[in-house]
């Protein structure tokens, strides 16, 4: 049975024909008019139309960025679209009739359950996934069982507060984990460190055109790797925060894994093994538990392409 599955982001809609096995067969890909709620529909609902016109359908899967009503019909509310209380669902299934299954999920919710069903969380029945990105988003996974919540907005744990009165979140409050572990956080971090000491940061500076406010996430990957102290401090920071964070959901969820997804995971075990000490030194009861592993995502870009196709056949 062939489910399609939609990745809406802010700058592209990434729409994918996947088969049982989590295999994608077929791909379309359109930009986001993030200013336009009906330009998005009809850019969803063109991607969808286009790939139906070559596969059998029988379930469509839209992964958004945002809170999630409990149906899994309307977009309460996402940060980077025009989106409150959408009725998305609705919208595309006024073009494909009763006889195709569509649901709305969480963009990091379709993520993690495709990390969980094909990908490097396969084995456990218990996970924790992190998609380290602007922001911090979070999956939750418990004995076999994607956990929505009462009202469909699980799992938010970058808007846990790690840090009284910390730094403005974009969410209205202070000191959300995800202003300490995200790529906008590192970024952040690294300008500041430009502007502090230049002459550490030569590399970053070059990277970066000269000036700190033209640095990204992944230059500091590439600094870091070629072995610039700087940038290894900074990742390694990083992962402190990922990893002291994520003992904290820990000691809620008791998960086997933690599975760290997103663009800074291309800097493997720069980042990874400072998070695995976070992890481990702020535990609850070391020593008397077994200890979660705390791995890559295996699926990259196409996981919520994969999960939320995967999610529509549930």
């Amino acid at each position: 049975m062939h489910a399609i599955g939609v990745d809406i982001g802010g700058t592209k809609i990434a729409a994918g024909v996947v088969d049982e096995n989590g295999a994608i067969l077929a791909k379309s890909v359109r930009p986001t008019v993030a200013a336009d709620s009906d330009a998005v529909d009809r850019a969803v609902v063109a991607a969808c139309q286009e790939l139906a016109a070559e596969y059998e359908i029988s379930a469509i899967g839209l992964a958004a960025p945002g809170f999630i009503s409990s149906d899994q019909a309307t977009v309460l509310f996402t940060p980077n679209l025009p989106w409150r209380d959408h009725p998305l669902r609705d919208r595309v299934a006024a073009e494909f009739g009763s006889d195709v299954h569509i649901v709305v999920e969480n963009d990091a919710n379709a993520a993690g359950w495709a990390e969980f069903r094909f990908g490097v969380g396969k084995d456990v029945d218990d996970m924790l996934m992190l998609t380290i990105g602007t922001g911090l988003g979070g999956a939750v996974i418990v004995g076999g069982t994607l956990v929505r919540g009462a009202w469909g907005v699980a799992a938010e744990v970058g808007h846990m507060r790690v840090v009284p009165d910390g730094i403005l979140c974009g969410c209205g409050h202070r000191g959300c984990w995800e202003q300490y572990a995200s790529g906008s956080a590192l970024v952040r971090e690294a300008q500041a460190a430009m502007v502090r000491e230049p002459g550490r940061a030569r590399r970053l500076l070059e990277l970066a055109g000269g000036s700190a406010a033209g640095l990204a996430g992944p230059q500091i990957t590439v600094a870091a790797m070629e072995g610039d102290p700087l940038a290894i401090e900074l990742l390694a920071e990083l992962g402190r925060w990922i990893g002291e964070g994520a003992a904290s959901v820990a000691a809620v969820l008791d998960p086997a894994m933690v599975v760290v997804g997103g663009g800074v995971g291309a800097a493997g075990d720069l980042l990874l093994g400072p998070t695995r000490d976070g992890f481990v030194s702020q535990l609850s009861a070391r020593g008397y538990r077994p200890e979660a592993a705390i791995n890559l995502a295996a699926m990259g870009n196409d996981a919520g392409i994969v999960g939320a196709a995967d999610l529509a056949r549930v």
